[in-house]
């Protein structure tokens, strides 16, 4: 315990250290992101095999929501699961276990536990390849909000060790049920369809009246989400298996169809990332970095921001018209 007290003390430290001493980009942020992960997860596995043996069966143990998508800011929670080869409970009881050694490594370095409970010590989130489709196939049927929540954080899935094979082939089982019922995608849709919007008709900025963050606007609900959202329904309907934004409008210029009507956005998100690096590198909390105070911006700031706000309400109606076309 000791030793591994020592070994998870060093890299958070060092993660503090990259944090507040360097300068990076968004992209920079995310590899530095996944290495951590990587040598945290390998450094558990060498001491969860000591006393409970060797992983039974092949597995993948994966990332998503933010961290899926290569799109974790300087703070960042926990979102992550683990697929294993076989259906077996002794496996189950074993891949739990070290699940909760992750998440409790993870917190310990600086990774705050998911309030989602989006994580590989929760056993909707760690499962045998099977009982995922089985557990896929049952939010797919079930006509409800969290249903289709729980779909689209899975479909933002990414490997971190293992085969991401296991990822993809549950990513185009989703793929493959939407094709046979196409009304799930409607739904997907109508899942994200309501926008904070952050600023009015006026060129007002809608910001918090109340509380600790008075004065300033959710900048995750209000920029950075219309952008992710409408992607990831693009991404959907085209039947792609890429998980970060930036990958997902790359893969869709590609087509003629959305070349020249998505550049401008592709070059509007990675605005919004850099902003989220810049304007966030004093911030405190992870819940800091969902905050903007308008009055720390410049006036140029200010104009952009509102542009690239517009522009995401604007993208999500253009991909909710294709949607609604079903063409």
């Amino acid at each position: 315990m000791c030793s591994e007290n020592i070994e998870l003390k060093e890299l958070k430290m060092e993660k503090e250290y990259f944090l507040k001493t360097n300068k990076y980009n968004s992209d920079e942020l995310n590899n530095f992101h996944d290495e951590i992960f990587k040598r945290l997860f390998q450094f558990v596995l060498t001491e969860y095999t000591k006393t409970y043996g060797d992983p039974p069966c092949p597995f993948v143990w994966f990332v998503t929501g933010s961290a899926g998508r290569k799109e974790q800011g300087i703070f960042s929670d926990q979102d992550h699961g683990i697929i294993y080869e076989r259906n077996n409970l002794t496996y189950n009881r074993y891949f739990i276990k070290f699940g909760i050694f992750l998440s409790d490594a993870l917190n310990e370095i600086g990774y705050p536990y998911c309030e989602g409970n989006v994580m590989s010590s929760n056993s909707v989130w760690c499962k045998s390849l099977d009982e995922w489709k089985q557990q896929l196939h049952q939010w797919m049927e079930k006509e409800n909000w969290e249903s289709i929540r729980f779909l689209q954080i899975f479909y933002d899935s990414r490997q971190i060790f293992g085969d991401q094979a296991y990822v993809q082939e549950l990513r185009n089982y989703i793929h493959q049920y939407c094709a046979l019922h196409p009304s799930l995608l409607n739904r997907f849709m109508n899942n994200v369809m309501r926008i904070k919007k952050g600023v009015g008709i006026f060129g007002q900025f809608f910001v918090e009246r109340t509380g600790s963050y008075k004065g300033s606007i959710h900048i995750k609900h209000t920029m950075y989400l219309p952008y992710v959202n409408s992607i990831r329904l693009l991404t959907i309907k085209e039947r792609m298996q890429q998980s970060s934004t930036k990958e997902r409008m790359h893969a869709l210029r590609e087509s003629k169809r959305y070349d020249e009507w998505l550049k401008p956005y592709e070059h509007s998100f990675n605005r919004i990332l850099d902003y989220r690096i810049i304007l966030f590198k004093e911030a405190k909390t992870y819940e800091d970095v969902h905050y903007l105070n308008i009055s720390q911006l410049t006036k140029e700031q200010r104009q952009e921001i509102k542009g690239l706000m517009r522009d995401g309400i604007k993208l999500y109606h253009q991909v909710q018209r294709i949607i609604e076309k079903g063409c």
